[in-house]
């Protein structure tokens, strides 16, 4: 769904035809399973074996949308696996103590309206609800309208308590976006944290002229200050040891034949511990990069990962722990309070949010079944 005609991967945006066929996929999967499906005022779904009421639940899951041009396994392999984890269960005949859910949370790559896990930041209230009705897309479509279109009340938006006090512990698989598994040997790992990051935007002002009569010696040219604001990123990351990137730009008047007035970068920055990330941005201070968002380090519920690491142990996988640079809503619930923990399958190319991120069906199949296992360890303890 959403493939690109020219293989240049996949364009699956938020309360879009594409999403509406999403969702109508998940919940047909849920009806063929016989769960109870459920969506909550921030628009996620969530489908239920067992009554999600009769205590809190143990949910797995992740997401269906892509960034531009995205690749096929990043939150795709966690609902389908989710499913068949479900299967397994029910073919091993397993009694479960808890309720089980398999949760889809929507617009988690924020591509459409540029909040990342707005799904979840909703649902736990760290969005506000004024401000994401507020957010347009690039053709101007602010989200309020767009959930109109797509048959939803904008004025549903918002926390919902009740839906986040059914998740007792949630377990989200994802494709790892990275090559750990691969230097390891391993087909699956669970996860540590969630590095901390966040997005700055840095503004930098020139002259504007005339591109064929002003000489080189009297420019004021801001796309001279853009490529050394670029070089000095990467040398401030490669000292703190620390990732950055500087992947969106804004030229103004952007004109082939004008020399700009004016160039606006953003830039990410992440790292596995603050310090790092704030040793990029102290060495970037000339700049005056403007914060435009932060996430702290979210570290995941290590008595959660002991269990998924022994239910690993017991179905004779290894379970080397993982740091991960990307966010994702595990580290939204995580943060909210929900004991959360994350499983990851091997990525051969470690290749994300491109068309080359892959996974071999073999470690898919893997996947499911340290899925399954953490599952009915959690579910009937």
């Amino acid at each position: 769904m959403g493939r690109s005609p020219d293989g240049a991967g996949y364009h699956r945006f938020a309360w879009t035809r594409e999403d509406h066929a999403l969702r109508e996929w998940f919940a047909g999967e849920a009806a063929a399973r016989g769960l109870d499906l459920v969506t909550d005022r921030a628009g996620n779904q969530w489908a239920w074996w067992g009554d999600p009421d009769a205590g809190p639940g143990v949910v797995t899951g992740s997401h269906l949308d892509s960034v531009p041009g995205g690749g096929a396994f990043d939150g795709p392999l966690g609902v389908v696996s989710a499913f068949a984890a479900l299967d397994v269960l029910r073919a091993r005949d397993v009694r479960p103590a808890r309720p089980l859910g398999i949760a889809c949370f929507g617009d988690e790559e924020g591509a459409r309206f540029g909040v990342a896990c707005a799904g979840s930041r909703l649902l736990t209230g760290v969005l506000d609800p004024d401000r994401a009705r507020g957010l347009r897309d690039a053709d101007g479509t602010t989200m309020a309208d767009a959930l109109a279109t797509a048959g939803r009340n904008p004025s549903d938006l918002g926390p919902d308590h009740e839906a986040l006090a059914r998740v007792g512990a949630f377990v989200e698989l994802h494709v790892e976006q990275g090559r750990g598994l691969v230097h390891s040997g391993d087909p699956v790992g669970v996860g540590r944290m969630i590095w901390p990051h966040g997005r700055w935007r840095v503004d930098l002002r020139g002259a504007p002229n005339h591109a064929g009569t002003t000489p080189l010696a009297d420019r004021d040219d801001p796309m001279l200050d853009l490529a050394a604001f670029v070089q000095h990123v990467r040398a401030a990351a490669l000292d703190a040891g620390a990732l950055a990137t500087v992947g969106k730009v804004r030229v103004e008047p952007n004109g082939v034949n004008a020399i700009p007035s004016q160039v606006t970068a953003w830039l990410d920055v992440r790292a596995e511990d603050e310090r790092r990330v704030r040793a990029v941005l102290t060495a970037l201070a000339a700049y005056a990069p403007h914060e435009e968002s932060w996430t702290p380090v979210t570290v995941l519920d290590a008595d959660l990962a002991d269990e998924v690491a022994t239910a690993l142990g017991t179905a004779g996988l290894g379970s080397p722990r993982l740091g991960t640079g990307a966010g994702h809503d595990a580290g939204i619930l995580a943060a909210a309070g929900v004991p959360t923990a994350m499983l990851f399958v091997r990525n051969p190319t470690g290749v994300s949010h491109a068309p080359a991120e892959s996974a071999d069906e073999a470690d898919c199949l893997t996947g499911v079944g340290a899925l399954a296992a953490a599952l009915e360890r959690l579910l009937t303890r």
